[in-house]
Protein backbone atom coordinates (compact mmCIF):
# COMPACT_ATOMS: atom_id res chain seq x y z
CA UNK A 1 0.00 0.00 0.00
CA UNK A 2 1.38 3.39 -1.00
CA UNK A 3 1.67 5.72 1.96
CA UNK A 4 0.26 9.22 1.87
CA UNK A 5 3.00 11.73 1.20
CA UNK A 6 3.11 15.28 2.54
CA UNK A 7 5.45 18.22 2.04
CA UNK A 8 7.58 19.05 5.05
CA UNK A 9 6.76 22.71 4.50
CA UNK A 10 3.91 24.40 2.63
CA UNK A 11 4.61 25.97 -0.77
CA UNK A 12 2.67 28.74 -2.52
CA UNK A 13 2.56 30.33 -5.96
CA UNK A 14 2.90 34.12 -5.74
CA UNK A 15 3.64 35.09 -9.35
CA UNK A 16 3.35 33.83 -12.93
CA UNK A 17 4.33 34.97 -16.41
CA UNK A 18 4.12 33.66 -19.93
CA UNK A 19 5.21 34.85 -23.36
CA UNK A 20 2.78 34.79 -26.22
CA UNK A 21 3.19 31.42 -27.91
CA UNK A 22 3.80 31.30 -31.65
CA UNK A 23 6.39 30.95 -34.40
CA UNK A 24 8.97 33.73 -34.35
CA UNK A 25 11.63 34.52 -36.91
CA UNK A 26 12.78 37.56 -34.93
CA UNK A 27 12.74 36.10 -31.39
CA UNK A 28 14.53 33.20 -29.74
CA UNK A 29 14.37 31.42 -26.39
CA UNK A 30 16.27 34.21 -24.67
CA UNK A 31 13.83 36.89 -25.83
CA UNK A 32 10.77 34.83 -24.92
CA UNK A 33 12.16 33.91 -21.53
CA UNK A 34 12.75 37.57 -20.69
CA UNK A 35 9.17 38.31 -21.79
CA UNK A 36 7.76 35.65 -19.45
CA UNK A 37 10.11 36.62 -16.60
CA UNK A 38 9.18 40.30 -16.85
CA UNK A 39 5.47 39.53 -16.66
CA UNK A 40 6.09 37.22 -13.70
CA UNK A 41 7.85 40.00 -11.77
CA UNK A 42 5.03 42.47 -12.45
CA UNK A 43 2.39 39.88 -11.45
CA UNK A 44 3.60 39.84 -7.83
CA UNK A 45 1.03 42.06 -6.12
CA UNK A 46 3.34 43.51 -3.48
CA UNK A 47 6.48 43.37 -5.60
CA UNK A 48 9.54 41.14 -5.62
CA UNK A 49 13.21 42.02 -5.54
CA UNK A 50 14.90 39.60 -7.98
CA UNK A 51 17.74 39.37 -5.47
CA UNK A 52 15.33 37.51 -3.18
CA UNK A 53 15.08 34.58 -5.63
CA UNK A 54 17.37 31.89 -4.21
CA UNK A 55 17.50 29.50 -7.18
CA UNK A 56 15.83 28.60 -10.46
CA UNK A 57 14.84 25.44 -12.31
CA UNK A 58 13.88 25.47 -15.99
CA UNK A 59 12.47 22.79 -18.26
CA UNK A 60 13.85 22.48 -21.76
CA UNK A 61 13.46 19.37 -23.85
CA UNK A 62 15.71 19.75 -26.84
CA UNK A 63 17.08 23.19 -27.66
CA UNK A 64 20.37 21.37 -28.16
CA UNK A 65 18.66 19.87 -31.24
CA UNK A 66 16.49 22.82 -32.36
CA UNK A 67 19.09 25.58 -32.05
CA UNK A 68 22.32 23.63 -31.35
CA UNK A 69 22.76 25.09 -27.88
CA UNK A 70 22.97 23.02 -24.70
CA UNK A 71 23.97 23.85 -21.09
CA UNK A 72 21.15 26.32 -20.61
CA UNK A 73 21.45 26.75 -16.83
CA UNK A 74 24.23 29.32 -16.82
CA UNK A 75 22.85 30.95 -19.97
CA UNK A 76 19.54 31.56 -18.19
CA UNK A 77 21.40 32.80 -15.10
CA UNK A 78 23.18 35.38 -17.25
CA UNK A 79 20.11 36.42 -19.27
CA UNK A 80 18.03 37.07 -16.16
CA UNK A 81 20.82 38.63 -14.13
CA UNK A 82 20.75 35.74 -11.71
CA UNK A 83 24.41 34.62 -11.79
CA UNK A 84 26.14 33.29 -9.75
CA UNK A 85 23.11 31.75 -8.02
CA UNK A 86 22.14 28.22 -9.12
CA UNK A 87 20.02 27.60 -12.21
CA UNK A 88 19.27 24.02 -13.26
CA UNK A 89 17.85 22.61 -16.49
CA UNK A 90 15.31 19.77 -16.27
CA UNK A 91 14.43 17.39 -19.11
CA UNK A 92 11.40 15.14 -19.27
CA UNK A 93 10.31 15.63 -22.89
CA UNK A 94 7.02 17.59 -22.93
CA UNK A 95 6.80 17.37 -19.12
CA UNK A 96 10.13 19.13 -18.59
CA UNK A 97 8.88 22.28 -16.90
CA UNK A 98 6.61 20.40 -14.51
CA UNK A 99 9.68 18.46 -13.40
CA UNK A 100 11.34 21.83 -12.83
CA UNK A 101 8.30 22.85 -10.78
CA UNK A 102 8.52 19.68 -8.66
CA UNK A 103 12.18 20.29 -7.92
CA UNK A 104 11.46 23.87 -6.94
CA UNK A 105 8.63 22.77 -4.64
CA UNK A 106 10.84 20.16 -2.98
CA UNK A 107 13.67 22.65 -2.52
CA UNK A 108 11.37 24.97 -0.58
CA UNK A 109 9.64 22.13 1.29
CA UNK A 110 13.05 20.91 2.46
CA UNK A 111 13.76 24.26 4.06
CA UNK A 112 16.87 24.85 1.99
CA UNK A 113 15.40 27.77 -0.01
CA UNK A 114 12.56 30.20 0.67
CA UNK A 115 11.89 31.73 -2.79
CA UNK A 116 12.56 30.04 -6.14
CA UNK A 117 11.52 30.50 -9.74
CA UNK A 118 10.60 27.62 -12.05
CA UNK A 119 9.62 27.59 -15.69
CA UNK A 120 10.43 26.40 -19.15
CA UNK A 121 11.16 27.43 -22.71
CA UNK A 122 11.57 25.98 -26.18
CA UNK A 123 12.54 27.32 -29.60
CA UNK A 124 11.16 24.83 -32.13
CA UNK A 125 10.52 26.86 -35.26
CA UNK A 126 14.09 27.50 -36.41
CA UNK A 127 14.23 24.14 -38.19
CA UNK A 128 12.03 22.58 -40.89
CA UNK A 129 8.85 20.71 -40.02
CA UNK A 130 10.68 17.47 -40.87
CA UNK A 131 13.51 18.33 -38.48
CA UNK A 132 11.07 19.41 -35.79
CA UNK A 133 9.33 16.05 -36.10
CA UNK A 134 12.70 14.31 -35.88
CA UNK A 135 13.58 16.27 -32.76
CA UNK A 136 10.29 15.42 -31.06
CA UNK A 137 10.80 11.76 -31.95
CA UNK A 138 13.86 11.71 -29.68
CA UNK A 139 11.35 11.28 -26.84
CA UNK A 140 10.30 7.90 -28.25
CA UNK A 141 11.93 4.65 -27.17
CA UNK A 142 13.87 4.64 -30.43
CA UNK A 143 14.94 0.97 -30.70
CA UNK A 144 11.34 -0.17 -30.29
CA UNK A 145 9.15 2.73 -31.44
CA UNK A 146 11.25 4.96 -33.67
CA UNK A 147 12.82 2.14 -35.66
CA UNK A 148 9.41 0.95 -36.88
CA UNK A 149 8.50 4.41 -38.16
CA UNK A 150 6.49 5.83 -35.30
CA UNK A 151 6.35 9.57 -34.81
CA UNK A 152 3.99 11.17 -32.32
CA UNK A 153 1.03 11.55 -34.71
CA UNK A 154 1.33 7.81 -35.36
CA UNK A 155 1.54 7.00 -31.66
CA UNK A 156 -1.62 8.92 -30.82
CA UNK A 157 -3.39 7.68 -33.95
CA UNK A 158 -2.79 4.12 -32.73
CA UNK A 159 -4.07 5.20 -29.32
CA UNK A 160 -7.22 6.63 -30.91
CA UNK A 161 -7.87 3.44 -32.90
CA UNK A 162 -7.56 1.36 -29.74
CA UNK A 163 -9.89 3.72 -27.88
CA UNK A 164 -12.47 3.60 -30.66
CA UNK A 165 -12.37 -0.20 -30.76
CA UNK A 166 -12.76 -0.54 -26.99
CA UNK A 167 -15.37 2.13 -26.29
CA UNK A 168 -17.27 2.75 -29.52
CA UNK A 169 -16.12 6.32 -30.15
CA UNK A 170 -15.39 7.63 -33.65
CA UNK A 171 -13.52 10.52 -35.34
CA UNK A 172 -16.45 12.90 -34.89
CA UNK A 173 -16.00 12.65 -31.14
CA UNK A 174 -12.46 13.98 -31.59
CA UNK A 175 -13.86 16.90 -33.56
CA UNK A 176 -15.95 17.85 -30.51
CA UNK A 177 -12.69 18.32 -28.60
CA UNK A 178 -11.24 20.42 -31.42
CA UNK A 179 -14.28 22.70 -31.66
CA UNK A 180 -14.37 23.23 -27.89
CA UNK A 181 -10.67 24.11 -27.72
CA UNK A 182 -10.93 26.53 -30.63
CA UNK A 183 -13.94 28.21 -29.00
CA UNK A 184 -11.78 28.99 -25.94
CA UNK A 185 -8.67 30.12 -27.80
CA UNK A 186 -9.86 33.53 -29.14
CA UNK A 187 -10.35 34.61 -25.53
CA UNK A 188 -6.69 33.98 -24.70
CA UNK A 189 -4.31 36.77 -25.77
CA UNK A 190 -1.34 34.39 -25.37
CA UNK A 191 -2.72 31.74 -27.75
CA UNK A 192 -0.90 30.84 -30.95
CA UNK A 193 -4.18 30.18 -32.81
CA UNK A 194 -6.83 32.52 -31.36
CA UNK A 195 -9.53 31.49 -33.81
CA UNK A 196 -12.68 29.40 -33.66
CA UNK A 197 -13.14 26.80 -36.39
CA UNK A 198 -15.86 29.06 -37.82
CA UNK A 199 -13.33 31.92 -37.90
CA UNK A 200 -10.90 29.74 -39.83
CA UNK A 201 -13.62 28.57 -42.20
CA UNK A 202 -14.93 32.07 -42.92
CA UNK A 203 -11.39 33.35 -43.49
CA UNK A 204 -10.85 30.64 -46.12
CA UNK A 205 -14.14 31.54 -47.82
CA UNK A 206 -13.28 35.24 -47.84
CA UNK A 207 -9.82 34.58 -49.27
CA UNK A 208 -11.26 32.43 -52.06
CA UNK A 209 -13.69 35.20 -53.01
CA UNK A 210 -10.95 37.84 -53.03
CA UNK A 211 -8.78 35.69 -55.28
CA UNK A 212 -11.59 34.83 -57.66
CA UNK A 213 -11.28 31.14 -56.83
CA UNK A 214 -14.14 28.64 -56.46
CA UNK A 215 -15.92 29.45 -53.20
CA UNK A 216 -16.15 26.51 -50.79
CA UNK A 217 -19.67 25.43 -49.85
CA UNK A 218 -19.06 24.70 -46.17
CA UNK A 219 -22.12 25.57 -44.05
CA UNK A 220 -20.63 25.07 -40.59
CA UNK A 221 -17.54 23.87 -38.72
CA UNK A 222 -18.53 20.25 -39.21
CA UNK A 223 -18.49 20.64 -42.99
CA UNK A 224 -15.10 22.29 -42.73
CA UNK A 225 -13.53 19.67 -40.45
CA UNK A 226 -14.83 16.82 -42.62
CA UNK A 227 -13.25 18.31 -45.75
CA UNK A 228 -9.89 16.56 -46.08
CA UNK A 229 -8.59 19.35 -48.33
CA UNK A 230 -9.17 21.90 -45.58
CA UNK A 231 -8.38 19.48 -42.77
CA UNK A 232 -5.98 16.92 -44.24
CA UNK A 233 -5.38 13.50 -42.77
CA UNK A 234 -2.13 13.27 -40.78
CA UNK A 235 -2.32 9.72 -39.41
CA UNK A 236 -5.77 8.12 -39.45
CA UNK A 237 -7.96 8.99 -37.65
CA UNK A 238 -6.09 12.16 -36.72
CA UNK A 239 -6.48 15.12 -39.05
CA UNK A 240 -4.58 18.39 -38.98
CA UNK A 241 -6.99 20.04 -36.54
CA UNK A 242 -6.52 17.16 -34.10
CA UNK A 243 -2.84 18.02 -33.74
CA UNK A 244 -0.99 20.68 -31.76
CA UNK A 245 1.38 23.04 -33.62
CA UNK A 246 5.13 23.61 -33.58
CA UNK A 247 5.65 26.52 -31.20
CA UNK A 248 8.14 28.86 -29.56
CA UNK A 249 7.53 30.19 -26.07
CA UNK A 250 8.42 30.47 -22.40
CA UNK A 251 6.65 30.50 -19.04
CA UNK A 252 7.64 31.22 -15.40
CA UNK A 253 6.18 30.56 -11.95
CA UNK A 254 7.36 32.15 -8.68
CA UNK A 255 7.21 29.91 -5.61
CA UNK A 256 7.81 30.64 -1.95
CA UNK A 257 7.31 29.11 1.47
CA UNK A 258 3.71 29.44 2.64
CA UNK A 259 4.68 31.29 5.80
CA UNK A 260 6.06 34.22 3.80
CA UNK A 261 3.56 34.18 0.89
CA UNK A 262 1.63 37.15 2.30
CA UNK A 263 4.77 39.24 1.97
CA UNK A 264 4.23 39.05 -1.78
CA UNK A 265 0.46 38.82 -2.25
CA UNK A 266 -2.78 38.57 -0.31
CA UNK A 267 -4.05 36.10 -2.93
CA UNK A 268 -1.52 33.25 -3.25
CA UNK A 269 -2.24 29.79 -4.62
CA UNK A 270 -1.27 26.84 -2.45
CA UNK A 271 0.38 23.71 -3.85
CA UNK A 272 -1.74 20.97 -2.30
CA UNK A 273 -0.96 17.96 -4.47
CA UNK A 274 1.87 16.86 -6.76
CA UNK A 275 2.41 13.50 -8.38
CA UNK A 276 4.61 11.90 -11.00
CA UNK A 277 4.53 8.52 -12.68
CA UNK A 278 6.65 6.59 -15.17
CA UNK A 279 5.16 4.52 -17.98
CA UNK A 280 6.28 1.71 -20.18
CA UNK A 281 7.01 2.13 -23.91
CA UNK A 282 4.31 1.07 -26.33
CA UNK A 283 5.62 -2.44 -26.99
CA UNK A 284 5.23 -3.45 -23.35
CA UNK A 285 1.92 -1.69 -22.62
CA UNK A 286 -1.01 -3.95 -21.86
CA UNK A 287 -3.60 -1.45 -23.10
CA UNK A 288 -3.21 1.65 -25.28
CA UNK A 289 -6.36 3.29 -23.95
CA UNK A 290 -4.82 4.64 -20.74
CA UNK A 291 -1.49 5.87 -19.38
CA UNK A 292 -0.35 4.06 -16.24
CA UNK A 293 1.96 6.99 -15.44
CA UNK A 294 -1.09 9.28 -15.33
CA UNK A 295 -2.82 7.02 -12.86
CA UNK A 296 0.25 6.83 -10.65
CA UNK A 297 0.70 10.63 -10.73
CA UNK A 298 -2.98 11.10 -9.87
CA UNK A 299 -2.74 8.60 -7.01
CA UNK A 300 0.19 10.52 -5.50
CA UNK A 301 -1.40 13.95 -5.90
CA UNK A 302 -4.82 12.95 -4.59
CA UNK A 303 -3.18 11.16 -1.67
CA UNK A 304 -1.08 14.17 -0.77
CA UNK A 305 -3.97 16.62 -1.02
CA UNK A 306 -6.67 14.48 0.57
CA UNK A 307 -8.87 15.44 -2.39
CA UNK A 308 -10.76 13.32 -4.89
CA UNK A 309 -11.47 13.85 -8.61
CA UNK A 310 -14.85 15.33 -7.67
CA UNK A 311 -13.08 18.14 -5.79
CA UNK A 312 -11.22 19.37 -8.89
CA UNK A 313 -13.24 22.21 -10.42
CA UNK A 314 -11.30 22.67 -13.65
CA UNK A 315 -8.08 21.45 -15.25
CA UNK A 316 -5.52 22.01 -17.95
CA UNK A 317 -4.56 18.67 -19.50
CA UNK A 318 -1.97 17.72 -22.09
CA UNK A 319 -3.99 17.68 -25.33
CA UNK A 320 -1.07 17.30 -27.73
CA UNK A 321 -3.65 15.47 -29.85
CA UNK A 322 -7.42 15.54 -29.38
CA UNK A 323 -7.56 11.88 -28.30
CA UNK A 324 -5.11 12.64 -25.48
CA UNK A 325 -7.57 15.00 -23.77
CA UNK A 326 -10.15 12.22 -23.58
CA UNK A 327 -7.75 9.68 -22.11
CA UNK A 328 -6.20 12.06 -19.59
CA UNK A 329 -9.55 13.14 -18.16
CA UNK A 330 -10.43 9.49 -17.66
CA UNK A 331 -7.07 8.58 -16.12
CA UNK A 332 -7.43 11.44 -13.63
CA UNK A 333 -10.87 10.23 -12.58
CA UNK A 334 -12.91 13.13 -13.94
CA UNK A 335 -14.83 10.66 -16.09
CA UNK A 336 -15.08 6.87 -16.07
CA UNK A 337 -13.07 4.95 -18.71
CA UNK A 338 -14.84 5.22 -22.04
CA UNK A 339 -17.07 8.09 -20.91
CA UNK A 340 -14.99 11.20 -21.70
CA UNK A 341 -16.00 11.37 -25.36
CA UNK A 342 -19.65 11.40 -24.30
CA UNK A 343 -18.95 14.11 -21.72
CA UNK A 344 -17.36 16.36 -24.34
CA UNK A 345 -20.27 15.78 -26.74
CA UNK A 346 -22.67 16.80 -23.96
CA UNK A 347 -20.75 20.02 -23.31
CA UNK A 348 -19.57 19.05 -19.83
CA UNK A 349 -15.98 20.23 -20.50
CA UNK A 350 -16.85 23.66 -21.89
CA UNK A 351 -15.85 26.75 -19.92
CA UNK A 352 -19.45 27.08 -18.73
CA UNK A 353 -19.83 23.36 -18.12
CA UNK A 354 -19.52 21.50 -14.81
CA UNK A 355 -15.93 20.36 -15.53
CA UNK A 356 -14.08 22.91 -17.72
CA UNK A 357 -11.06 21.44 -19.47
CA UNK A 358 -8.40 23.57 -21.20
CA UNK A 359 -9.98 26.98 -20.81
CA UNK A 360 -6.73 28.35 -22.27
CA UNK A 361 -7.40 26.66 -25.61
CA UNK A 362 -5.06 23.84 -24.63
CA UNK A 363 -1.89 22.79 -26.39
CA UNK A 364 -3.97 22.44 -29.54
CA UNK A 365 -4.67 26.17 -29.84
CA UNK A 366 -2.58 27.93 -27.19
CA UNK A 367 0.53 26.22 -28.59
CA UNK A 368 3.02 23.65 -27.39
CA UNK A 369 6.63 24.85 -27.02
CA UNK A 370 7.33 21.59 -25.25
CA UNK A 371 9.71 22.75 -22.49
CA UNK A 372 7.34 25.58 -21.54
CA UNK A 373 4.06 23.70 -21.54
CA UNK A 374 3.82 22.44 -17.96
CA UNK A 375 4.31 25.80 -16.28
CA UNK A 376 2.18 27.49 -18.99
CA UNK A 377 -0.66 25.25 -17.82
CA UNK A 378 -0.01 26.53 -14.29
CA UNK A 379 -0.14 30.10 -15.58
CA UNK A 380 -3.73 29.42 -16.66
CA UNK A 381 -4.57 28.03 -13.22
CA UNK A 382 -3.03 31.17 -11.66
CA UNK A 383 -5.16 33.44 -13.84
CA UNK A 384 -8.39 31.50 -13.34
CA UNK A 385 -8.15 31.00 -9.56
CA UNK A 386 -7.33 34.69 -9.05
CA UNK A 387 -10.24 35.77 -11.27
CA UNK A 388 -7.89 37.43 -13.76
CA UNK A 389 -8.64 35.44 -16.92
CA UNK A 390 -10.73 38.17 -18.51
CA UNK A 391 -13.28 37.05 -21.11
CA UNK A 392 -12.25 33.41 -20.75
CA UNK A 393 -12.84 33.42 -16.98
CA UNK A 394 -14.68 30.29 -15.91
CA UNK A 395 -18.10 31.46 -14.67
CA UNK A 396 -17.92 29.72 -11.30
CA UNK A 397 -18.16 32.26 -8.49
CA UNK A 398 -16.55 29.85 -6.03
CA UNK A 399 -13.57 28.68 -8.07
CA UNK A 400 -11.03 27.36 -5.57
CA UNK A 401 -9.31 24.21 -6.86
CA UNK A 402 -7.64 23.66 -10.24
CA UNK A 403 -5.18 21.12 -11.59
CA UNK A 404 -2.67 20.52 -14.37
CA UNK A 405 -1.68 17.27 -16.08
CA UNK A 406 1.45 17.11 -18.23
CA UNK A 407 2.73 14.19 -20.34
CA UNK A 408 6.19 13.49 -21.73
CA UNK A 409 7.06 11.12 -24.56
CA UNK A 410 4.65 8.27 -25.26
CA UNK A 411 3.45 8.50 -21.66
CA UNK A 412 6.80 7.69 -20.08
CA UNK A 413 6.62 10.75 -17.81
CA UNK A 414 3.30 12.03 -16.49
CA UNK A 415 2.64 14.60 -13.79
CA UNK A 416 -0.42 15.88 -11.97
CA UNK A 417 -0.47 19.02 -9.79
CA UNK A 418 -3.32 20.45 -7.71
CA UNK A 419 -3.62 24.09 -6.62
CA UNK A 420 -5.97 25.74 -4.14
CA UNK A 421 -7.06 29.32 -3.49
CA UNK A 422 -7.90 29.72 0.19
Amino acid sequence: MQRQRKLGRGVAVVGAGMSKFGVYADKDSRDLLVEAYTEMLTSVDKGIDPEDIDAMWFGNFSNDFWVRQAHWGPIVADILGHAPRPVTRNEGACASSTLAFRDGVFAIASGFYDVVMVGGFEDMSKVSTESATEGLALALDLPYEGCVGFTFPGVFAATAVAYFAKYGANPDHLKNVTIKSHNNAPLNPKAQFPQTILDVMNSRIKRAKERGQPVPTWKNEWDYLHDTKANPMIAWPLQMFDCCPISDGASCILLCAEEIARNFTDNPLHVVGIGQGSGRPLHTKEDLTYFEANRQAAKEAYGMSGLTPKDIQFAEVHDCFSIAELIHTEDLGFFKPGEAYKAVAEGLTRRDGPMPINSSGGLKCKGHPVGATGTAQMYEIWKQLRGEAGPRQIPNKNLRIGATQNLGGTGGTCTFCIFERR
